[in-house]
């Protein structure tokens, strides 16, 4: 394994290195930044160096495929905090609960009242994003700009839930910065401390934004082993 985890420190010595530049480029502590290593698709022998190399923050996409290989690692690795950064469905709001950390992807009614009645049932209190569609893209899931002052409300008022932050993911074809300034406009508005911004190609301008957490994967762990997803 030591051979493996020479090969992986690297990227993410550099990813590291990259968020202590932009923090003090922007006058920020970079202790303000989390990184969450986006590990979907990759099974526990990339993992392992990775942990080994001091990385405790793990993202994954999917409540399924989280479930099949995060409690093991949990078992062998203290200290291990996992955030959900995909799309969550209502029916997966038990096990979310139950297994993350941090839900990046509140995004509508439904959900809010399904992760509401898992949060009083199991007593657990993952920290809760919500998810702006800035581009207003019909493909992706999240709330419209226009709609998020509404629906933090709704959050807030009739489900009792705790949003901590927002989270976006710009259009690929769009520069970003509007839309981690739009982000960034929405959450003060509407006093929220957090917020989810950046992937590999661009979490050094999303901290410029004021990101507090980074979702970075390929940057850390090469490119994915299956196609099909926007690469974290």
């Amino acid at each position: 394994m030591s051979g493996a985890t020479n090969l992986l420190e690297t990227p993410l010595a550099k990813v590291r290195d990259q968020i202590a530049r932009a923090c003090a480029e922007a006058g920020r502590d970079s202790a303000s930044v989390t990184l969450v290593a986006v590990s979907k698709t990759f099974g526990a022998d990339a993992i392992e160096p990775v942990i080994a190399a001091g990385q405790r923050v793990f993202g994954e996409n999917r409540v399924q495929e989280a479930k099949a290989k995060w409690p093991a690692l949990k078992q062998r690795h203290g200290g291990i905090e996992l955030h959900l950064v995909g799309s969550l469905q209502s029916n997966k709001a038990k096990e979310a609960v139950a297994l993350f950390d941090a839900i990046h992807s509140v995004d509508r009614p439904s959900l809010a009242e399904a992760l509401a009645k898992e949060i009083s049932r199991q007593g657990r209190t993952p920290t809760l994003f919500v998810e702006v569609n800035t581009g207003a893209e019909p493909q992706k899931a999240g709330v419209l700009p226009q709609e998020t002052d509404a629906f933090l409300t709704a959050c807030r008022a009739r489900y009792g839930l705790v949003i901590a932050g927002l989270m976006c993911l710009p259009p690929a074809d769009e520069p970003p910065a509007p839309h981690f300034a739009l982000t960034a406009k929405i959450a003060r508005r509407n006093g929220l401390s957090l917020l989810s911004m950046g992937m590999s190609a661009d979490f050094p301008l999303a901290i410029e934004f004021g990101a507090t957490h980074v979702r970075v994967g390929t940057a850390i762990f090469g490119e994915r082993l299956t196609r099909g997803e926007t690469q974290a």
